[in-house]
């Protein structure tokens, strides 16, 4: 669990904690959750799966703010876990907001993790971080995206710091590790070795066991709009693909179109997009 710097105000506590097991020919779910953290009812779209809504109903994140999620999808279980709205990282007159998620999957386990983006507001201070620990066998396939600014309200992203940590773990080996500062204003945002003035960005991740999949779904794939980026690889048995734009809606249509390419490969199964993505 993240803690707050000493000192800080005092914010939002809240937690969520998922497991995820097979209960018949379907997977269960049990929960325990702590402050503004929920989940609907279990979903079974696909029959086996369970589908989760995770809900925020403050529907934003301040400084001061500390949110957990731990999630574990046991052998034989099969989930998939997602937002029904964006997430928003609000200014902050000092202390930080921390969001952390962790992620475990057992041996023959399946978790998918798949939020809506998160909005960064001019002045917000926010550290997000998600941990993915894999035992040999499991399977996940995730995705996050991150909007910076209000651009179309005249707000960028022009003070503020967010920083942003992606650790993926096969037996307690890293397969993927990332960090980055994004900081309000910053050449980062704006030069060409950086975002070049795009305000979004997504990455997905999936576990493959090996390229050969990468051909269908880069078949199945559009080109990027002018002033858009998107690529996808593959190394030590992760997919990796990327988004950099100015449009949210580009963002996630091309990270489902690879979401819905990659998936019968990570996961041996056809894509089924959540009820709540089409409301």
């Amino acid at each position: 669990m993240l803690h707050y710097q000493e000192g800080a105000s005092a914010g939002w506590r809240a937690s969520l904690d998922l497991a995820f097991f097979p209960s018949g020919e379907r997977t269960g779910l049990s929960c325990r959750h702590f402050g503004p953290l929920r989940v609907q009812k279990p979903f079974y779209p696909e029959g086996e799966t369970c589908h989760v809504y995770l809900l925020h109903p403050p529907g934003g994140i301040v400084g001061g703010d500390e949110l957990a999620i731990r999630a574990t999808a046991r052998e034989g279980a099969s989930a998939l876990a997602t937002t029904p709205a964006a997430g928003k990282f609000y200014r902050s007159a000092g202390p930080l907001a921390l969001q952390e998620q962790l992620l475990r999957v057992d041996r023959g386990g399946a978790l998918e993790w798949l939020p809506q983006e998160s909005i960064v507001y001019p002045g917000a201070r926010a550290l997000s971080r998600t941990r993915v620990e894999l035992a040999a066998g499991a399977s996940f396939l995730g995705w996050e995206m991150v909007c910076f600014g209000l651009p179309a309200s005249g707000a960028p992203y022009d003070r503020g710091e967010f920083t942003q940590r992606v650790e993926i773990l096969r037996d307690g080996e890293p397969l993927l590790l990332e960090l980055g500062r994004y900081d309000g204003g910053s050449a980062l945002l704006t030069e060409a070795w950086g975002l070049g003035g795009r305000t979004v960005m997504g990455t997905l991740f999936a576990t493959l066991d090996d390229a050969s999949a990468l051909a269908a779904a880069r078949g199945g794939l559009c080109s990027p709009a002018a002033g858009e980026d998107f690529s996808l690889t593959w190394v030590d048995g992760i997919a990796v693909c990327r988004f950099f734009g100015s449009d949210v809606w580009s963002c996630k249509a091309l990270l489902a179109r690879a979401w819905e390419a990659l998936r019968p490969h990570a996961l041996g199964r056809p894509a089924c997009p959540p009820r709540i993505w089409k409301t």
